[in-house]
């Protein structure tokens, strides 16, 4: 295997004020992989799903060559559930529900042919959970990227701030980098965090792009305008999916090379969001992804001649 994916598969329930699923397939795992299946066809998966997640989504994934030896079937026990409702901005949402089930008994076992992967992407997961991974690996991969969030930064900081430590690049949001931090600014936020043990720190920003912070430089991507936004649950790992699956592809961890896994991982985000779950996703092309990029570029792309002031 070259990239490894531990995280979340699941099913959703989205409610936004455009629209309602009832029950999709979603989960971090589920978006990140199927996001990465576009570039890696070396791709595994460790999670947990119950027997009555439907085997036609795990056909498809394995027809997308994402291998699922390391995902363990439950029998009698039901998948981790989560319901949520987004306000009319898009940005926010309510928990309406979550059903852990499966997820409260996830013991992650990796096959042998994962643990010398030189890729690991360690979705959001207990930081306990994320360590028993990188425990497994037979030596340390060429790069480790994972991603958190706030409620693991409540409940579980001391872990989590080992597992950083342990990491090559954290990605999380910008309401999570300054509560990680305790710094309102994100300039500031980023070099306390970078001062935990990662090279490099992305702070994802929803409709309003994303930051990469390291070697003492900043990038910044915008988001595509979108004319519709139908369902934004599952962007963010689409984002990491895109992201680390483009470098996996390259091989090339500099910093203008994370500047194009940016780009990347922001063009899969943009698909994501254009319906409920995982969808679109099982729609597009590589040739999709292409074009897609190219509006990115085309987006920011300016010339401009700075004026003398004599």
């Amino acid at each position: 295997m070259q990239l490894i994916t531990v995280g979340t598969v699941a099913f959703d329930r989205i409610e936004t004020p455009f629209g309602k699923a009832d029950k999709v397939v979603g989960g971090a795992a589920t978006y990140i992989s199927l996001a990465a299946s576009f570039f890696t066809d070396q791709l595994g998966l460790v999670s947990v799903v119950g027997e009555d997640f439907p085997q036609e989504m795990l056909q498809t994934m394995r027809g997308r060559r994402i291998d699922l030896d390391g995902l363990e079937v439950m029998e009698g026990r039901e998948s981790f559930f989560w319901a949520g409702r987004y306000h009319y901005d898009m940005n926010t949402r309510d928990t309406l529900e979550t059903r852990l089930n499966v997820l409260l008994d996830l013991d992650p076992k990796l096959p042998e042919a994962y643990t010398g992967a030189p890729y690991l992407m360690l979705g959001n997961l207990d930081p306990r959970v994320q360590a028993k991974v990188l425990a497994q690996m037979s030596e340390r991969p060429a790069l480790v990227v994972m991603d958190t969030m706030n409620f693991w930064m409540d409940s579980a900081l001391e872990k989590l701030t080992e597992v950083i430590a342990q990491v090559d690049i954290l990605a999380i949001n910008d309401a999570e980098a300054r509560q990680l931090s305790g710094e309102h600014s994100l300039v500031r936020a980023a070099d306390k965090i970078l001062g935990m043990g990662p090279k490099y720190l992305v702070v994802k920003k929803g409709e309003h792009g994303a930051l990469l912070f390291g070697q003492g430089r900043v990038f910044f991507a915008p988001a595509l305008p979108l004319e519709d936004i139908v369902d934004p649950t599952g962007a963010g790992d689409t984002f990491a999916g895109g992201f680390i699956g483009f470098l996996a592809r390259t091989q090339d961890h500099s910093f203008e090379n994370l500047k194009r896994a940016i780009i990347v991982g922001s063009a899969l985000a943009s698909f994501c969001c254009e319906r409920f779950g995982v969808e679109r996703l099982l729609e597009i092309d590589r040739e999709d992804i292409d074009q897609r990029i190219q509006q990115f570029v085309d987006l920011v792309d300016f010339d401009i001649q700075v004026v003398d002031g004599e």
